[in-house]
């Protein structure tokens, strides 16, 4: 039996503008993770990510650094429950 779960993260700093998006769907997808990422109109950047308890662990902790030009200052995390449905992992765009 897997152990899949789902979290919505509120990534905030120097975090648009800098590559932050690409560089987290490239994390993702690596470590086969289920979601999107998108910029918000509000200079955050949220993401869902489902997986693994290891996997999303990784992630996260590996969001707190990003790419080299971001700054992460916090990231708030909300378990989803129960889980979307999700098929692949993506960039959302606007």
């Amino acid at each position: 039996m897997t152990n899949h779960q789902a979290v919505q993260l509120l990534i905030t700093g120097k975090v648009q503008g800098v590559g932050y998006r690409r560089w987290f769907e490239k994390e993702a997808l690596r470590l086969q993770l289920l979601g999107y990422v998108r910029n918000l109109p509000t200079g955050e950047v949220e993401a869902v990510i489902m997986g693994q308890d290891s996997q999303l662990a990784e992630m996260i902790r590996h969001s707190y650094v990003g790419p080299l030009r971001a700054e992460v200052s916090n990231i708030q995390q909300h378990v989803l429950d129960p889980l979307p449905a999700m098929t692949d992992f993506k960039m959302l765009r606007g």
